[in-house]
């Protein structure tokens, strides 16, 4: 007879819900229990735009329309049969008490709490603690209880992640020459394996080399020309293959990832500007993530101003595009126009929640601190004829329980390659200066 799955309970903490609020349904017929304390702080963060507000108003309507008057006696049957039962924990007597290890009654310490008293209360069953807070699962695993990350919508292998470009080896540079006269040759004829829709190739022949990208509707690997936008030329392979993603009218959603310098922002901002009569508006967004986690409602002044401190980069690389002419030129002028008459906007993220956002290009920077649910729900606002570009750098957090695997941006790449409508393109060299270059490799 095949071996009984063990039953486990799950303990979640406040950081799961607020990541991901259909967490409990994540756990298979395991029970899935939530201390009162995450009760008390998800009502802390009801109120506000941000992501983690919505997340918390969402579970908590969830909770509502499942409870019944016994919530905290009695587990109660998660919708459907691959779902196990969840219940409601208030604070309980342990024999082993984590304030008092810990030297202080923090709402940490009293979520450990509740999972020890559930080891205690259901000795048969393995009690897990859920979060992903790693100080968190620390204290928990000093204590002799289990704890782990949340991993669903978590990437497993990063360092392996889509990079969206291949080096080729080509021993006859006759083929080279082949294919720039022909401008097109079937992959067969440049290698073994299937590629991948708007993929791109750097072909290398002794001396010679050329640029490609795979067509998937051509089903022919195409010559990638090089081009400029808005006075900003590419200096290296991958800023040309990011160009051409960017240009190019069938991939409706690009993402571009590299290290601070490598131009990833800066070339979808010239990008859109070149493009700017294709669409009705140019929106450019990146996360409020205030110091300290403090929210921008204690900042002076009205709401743009509140924001502007967080969209200085922003500000830099359209200044950085506009000094590209001289002050009395038609595309210095064009800038502030655009500004003016907002046909090129700088928003809060919050801005665009429950809109639809038809003939715009939308440029998300710094997305690398975004939220699966969060980037599925900016995608979702695309209408007709809207492009939407995600830049940032996944190895460079600054929000707190996301990392290079559980954040939106390394997400997005991982789910969306080999769509005719996506193209991701991993920029690699620094291009802002020889200085910026030295300190990133010496410092």
């Amino acid at each position: 007879m095949p071996k009984k799955k063990e039953k486990k309970i799950f303990v979640l903490d406040t950081s799961v819900l607020l990541y991901d609020y259909e967490a409990v349904r994540n756990f298979e017929k395991n029970d899935v229990a939530i201390p009162i304390t995450v009760l008390e702080e998800l009502d802390t963060f009801k109120k506000g735009n941000n992501v983690i507000n919505l997340h918390a108003r969402e579970f908590i309507r969830y909770l509502d329309s499942i409870s019944d008057a016994n919530m905290l006696q009695n587990w109660i049957s998660l919708n459907g049969r691959s779902h196990g039962k969840l219940r409601v924990i208030a604070n309980g007597e342990n024999s082993l008490d984590a304030t008092k290890v810990y030297g202080s009654d923090k709402n940490d310490h009293r979520i450990i709490n509740t999972a020890l008293h559930l080891k205690e209360e259901h000795p048969g069953k393995r009690v897990i603690l859920v979060s992903k807070d790693i100080n968190l699962r620390l204290k928990a695993r000093a204590l002799n209880l289990e704890a782990e990350d949340y991993e669903t919508m978590q990437i497993k292998d990063v360092e392996h992640l889509y990079r969206g470009k291949t080096e080729l080896q080509i021993n006859d540079p006759s083929v080279i020459s082949e294919f720039y006269d022909k401008g097109r040759m079937a992959p067969a004829d440049l290698m073994e394996e299937e590629p991948v829709a708007n993929h791109y190739y750097i072909m290398k022949s002794h001396g010679a080399s050329a640029l490609g990208w795979y067509n998937s509707q051509s089903k022919m690997v195409e010559v990638v020309e090089n081009q400029q936008a808005y006075g900003i030329k590419p200096r290296n392979a991958e800023q040309t293959f990011a160009l051409h993603a960017l240009f190019n009218p069938e991939i409706l959603l690009t993402t571009i990832t590299g290290s601070a310098g490598t131009g990833k922002t800066l070339l979808a901002l010239a990008s859109a500007l070149e493009q700017r009569s294709d669409f009705k508006q140019i929106y450019l967004a990146r996360p409020i993530v205030p110091l300290s986690n403090k929210d921008i409602g204690y900042l002076p002044g009205d709401a743009s101003a509140k924001i502007d401190p967080y969209m200085q980069p922003l500000w830099d690389n359209l200044s950085f595009i506009k000094n590209q002419y001289k002050e009395s030129s038609k595309n210095f002028k064009k800038i502030d126009e655009m500004l003016q008459t907002d046909k090129l906007r700088i928003v809060p993220l919050a801005y665009i929640r429950g809109r639809s956002l038809s003939n715009v290009i939308f440029i998300i920077d710094e997305a690398q601190n975004l939220t699966p649910h969060e980037v599925k729900t900016i995608i979702t606002r695309a209408g007709v004829n809207t492009k939407v570009v995600f830049t940032g750098d996944i190895f460079q957090i600054d929000t707190p329980y996301l990392d290079a695997q559980s954040n939106g941006l390394s997400y997005l790449v991982d789910r969306m390659n080999n769509n005719e409508m996506y193209a991701h393109i991993n920029l690699e060299k620094g291009e802002r200066s020889e200085l910026a270059n030295l300190a990133s490799k010496l410092l």
